[in-house]
């Protein structure tokens, strides 16, 4: 694939560390890769130690320790201890199933900064049944109290889909009774098991909209209370998205096994070749490996984005959705109005099963 290697190169800001794939939960949208990670493959403690003193080295500012469920290593808290040795501020993103109220007060201990918690629906029944894990809703309320006790700032990420967008409301009350002070109403994004499940997910226009016009009336109700960040889903959107800011601009992934990807879905592109951490520098794999500079800036870009007026802004759009969705990962993304393969998205957006999930297994 051709590199854009002309482009202005930024510093990284934000570093996702994928330190697991195991979960105990099975959520049908997870962003994981259908072919997960084994625990024997993972990094150990010393090496996520150098990748982080390296990350801040390069200027990231902020690591966001995740999975899978992070809660799954038993070293967790030496990660965290060495993320924050590092000058890192520190997310954890959790299930919050795994993690004890032991274990988040050494975290805290350790230097954690902040902790998002995921929740699949306002009532306990509905949100294990799209977890696939009984008795999850319940340890979500429990970590979340003891996160609020311990003043450590908790943000609810509440993934949106058909089943639950129209609880969004029940959502947000619930963020604010568990003490959030932001809450993410986060549209399922279409790649990995979510686009295996796309057809039990996908949301009708109709829910979409009604969910923008409330978004915008609790935001209004709740200002000052609690922040809430949405976005619109991008098969309803007119615009496309700057996927991560642009490709190879501001952050970086690191998976489970070392691999350091310019998005959390990028390895589903055939064809690019992401270096690891455990044969590369982080510095040479942000400024020369080939994966990250495939779609850097401008210079890769066909027609209409090439000539478009919004090529420094977004960028093109997402890579990854429009290699799902076209099979070339240069075409604009099919979510902008002016890309050819606009009216796909329309028609995949209008297919809708109530067959039961795929849920997310190792």
């Amino acid at each position: 694939m051709a590199s854009s290697s002309s482009a202005v190169l930024h510093k990284p800001l934000g570093l996702l560390a994928e330190l697991t794939h195991r979960c105990p939960l099975g959520c049908p949208y997870c962003s994981n890769p259908l072919a997960l990670d084994r625990r024997e493959d993972e990094l150990d403690t010393a090496t996520w130690a150098r990748v982080f003193n390296e990350a801040a080295a390069l200027g990231v500012l902020q690591v966001h320790l995740s999975g899978g469920e992070p809660g799954a290593r038993r070293d967790l808290t030496e990660i965290t201890a060495a993320a924050h040795a590092a000058g890192l501020y520190t997310n954890l993103i959790t299930s919050a199933v795994g993690i004890t109220e032991k274990t988040v007060a050494a975290l805290a201990d350790s230097g954690l900064d902040h902790v998002q918690i995921s929740i699949q629906d306002s009532e306990a029944s509905t949100a294990d049944h799209i977890a696939g894990y009984d008795g999850g809703f319940a340890r979500k309320r429990a970590l979340a109290t003891e996160v609020v006790r311990l003043r450590l700032p908790l943000t609810v990420n509440a993934v949106m889909h058909r089943a639950n967008i129209d609880h969004l409301e029940a959502m947000v009350d619930l963020a604010l009774t568990l003490g959030a002070s932001r809450v993410e109403i986060a549209h399922v994004q279409y790649y990995g098991w979510a686009l295996t499940n796309r057809a039990m997910l996908m949301p009708t226009r109709a829910q979409v909209e009604r969910a923008a016009r409330l978004v915008e009336e609790l935001r209004q109700r709740h200002h000052g209370r609690i922040v809430i960040d949405a976005v619109v889903p991008d098969y309803y959107a007119r615009l496309p998205k700057p996927c991560v800011g642009g490709w190879g601009r501001r952050s970086l992934n690191v998976t489970p096994a070392g691999k350091v990807l310019p998005c959390h879905a990028a390895e589903s592109i055939t064809g690019l070749e992401f270096w690891n951490v455990r044969e590369h520098p982080l510095a040479d794999i942000w400024t020369s490996s080939p994966a990250f500079n495939a779609f850097r800036g401008t210079a890769w870009m066909k027609e209409p984005c090439a000539s478009c007026a919004r090529r420094e802004i977004d960028f093109g759009g997402c890579r990854c959705q429009a290699f799902a969705l076209t099979g070339d990962a240069r075409a604009a993304d099919p979510v902008c109005h002016l890309a050819p393969e606009h009216g796909r998205v329309a028609e995949l957006a209008a297919v809708h099963s109530d067959t039961p999930y795929v849920y997310r297994r190792m």
